[in-house]
């Protein structure tokens, strides 16, 4: 009994035991259950419709195709070349016995029984090697796809960490100088100084919160996959106006002129998030433009898409900066370490928005100042998508 005990104790080790992992050339000659199964089952049906055929024809002329057709079939859901060769053995063997005379007999003298045996023995190798190979370099680019994905999001990762670190040291260190500096100085300082530090105080706090909301946006989407996002048919002019409210609300100060799009336009969105890019748009342009005139914008409707653009005509964004602006590297002021604001972190998240609603978007310099541009599919069909693309 308790050679027994030991011996069912051993199973569940022995079934959670990692089996190394066998070379190319093991896997191509490797006995499964799981192809035996699917083999038997298909050449099973195979013999079943020949049988058919033959008691309503009476007729032995092409019973062999079935048994072709099922050589075709099995690779395609087997593994390796066992399945294809051994189902070429078992075909010949069946036609030889159960339809050919005299039946119920194997009979290997019979004319032209070597060359049937050779071209199904043929078309199961052929078959099986092509599909074998198919399969290989399906799984190789399936694996390289994956490994291209996994590097890319890593690679957003770290700039997504990199441009947080950067926008939440910026902030948290003004609102410690200054409360600092009131505690240490509330007697010396006059009532203008003391609301000037806690006015400070309340927009790097505000910051800090954008900046979280923004953090919590991502959590919304994953991997910026499309349709990730819960999409519903939303008008642009009513979008366009409530980044507009969101951002003077934030920004008193802030001058944006907004065109509207002449029709009437509604398009599938996750209106909240790309309230969101706009206001994150609009922010950098007038924290980072450093111009007098009032930010643009606007929409153009295009064939299958919808345009938005932000519009400013200040410094412009540097060409080196151009195509890394939205991976989350883009520090601002000529990438001072101290710079109030970096916008790496915003546009990092418009990007991810974006791309979790099918679309794409992009930075240029114009002959004054920068504009930012995204599109949106104006219907959510993969035509639409692949029209993008």
């Amino acid at each position: 009994m308790e050679k027994l005990r030991d011996l069912f104790a051993k199973i569940p080790r022995w079934l959670m035991e990692e089996r190394p992992q066998k070379s190319y050339w093991g896997r191509k000659w490797e006995i499964t259950w799981k192809n035996t199964l699917v083999t038997a089952a298909i050449l099973a049906v195979a013999t079943l419709v020949a049988w058919i055929y033959n008691r309503i024809s009476e007729s032995t002329v092409n019973i062999v195709m079935f048994y072709t057709v099922a050589l075709i079939f099995i690779p395609r859901f087997t593994e390796g070349y066992v399945p294809g060769i051994a189902a070429a053995m078992i075909s010949v063997v069946c036609v030889n016995y159960l339809f050919t005379y005299p039946y119920s007999r194997l009979d290997f003298t019979q004319e032209g029984y070597p060359v049937t045996f050779f071209c199904m023995m043929l078309i199961a190798v052929v078959v099986s090697a092509v599909t074998s190979y198919t399969k290989e370099q399906s799984r190789t680019l399936a694996a390289q796809e994956k490994q291209l994905r996994e590097a890319e999001k890593e690679k957003l990762r770290a700039n997504l960490l990199r441009a947080v670190s950067h926008d939440l040291r910026t902030p948290l260190t003004g609102i410690i100088g200054a409360s600092s500096s009131y505690l240490e100085n509330e007697s010396r300082l006059s009532e203008e100084e003391k609301r000037n530090m806690v006015r400070h105080i309340g927009t790097d706090a505000n910051w800090l919160l954008n900046m979280v909301e923004n953090l919590l946006t991502v959590t919304r989407i994953r991997d910026g996959a499309i349709n990730s996002v819960n999409k519903s048919m939303e008008a642009v002019e009513e979008v366009l106006s409530g980044a507009v409210g969101r951002v003077r609300k934030r920004v008193p100060q802030i001058q944006v002129t907004v065109r509207m799009p002449e029709d009437f336009i509604m398009i599938p969105m996750d209106a909240m998030l790309i309230e969101q890019v706009l206001v994150n748009l609009m922010e950098n342009a007038h924290f980072h433009a450093h111009s007098a005139k009032p930010i643009e914008l606007y929409t153009v409707n295009e064939a299958h898409f919808v345009r938005f653009s932000v519009r400013d005509y200040g410094t412009g964004i540097a060409p080196d900066r151009l195509e890394t602006i939205f991976d989350g590297e883009a520090l601002t002021d000529g990438g001072d370490p101290d710079s109030y604001r970096g916008m790496g972190i915003g546009l990092s998240i418009c990007k991810t928005i974006i791309a979790a609603h099918g679309g794409r978007i992009e930075a240029k310099n114009c002959d004054q100042g920068a504009q930012i541009s995204f599109w949106l599919p104006r219907e959510e069909t993969d035509q639409d998508v692949k029209a993008y693309s």
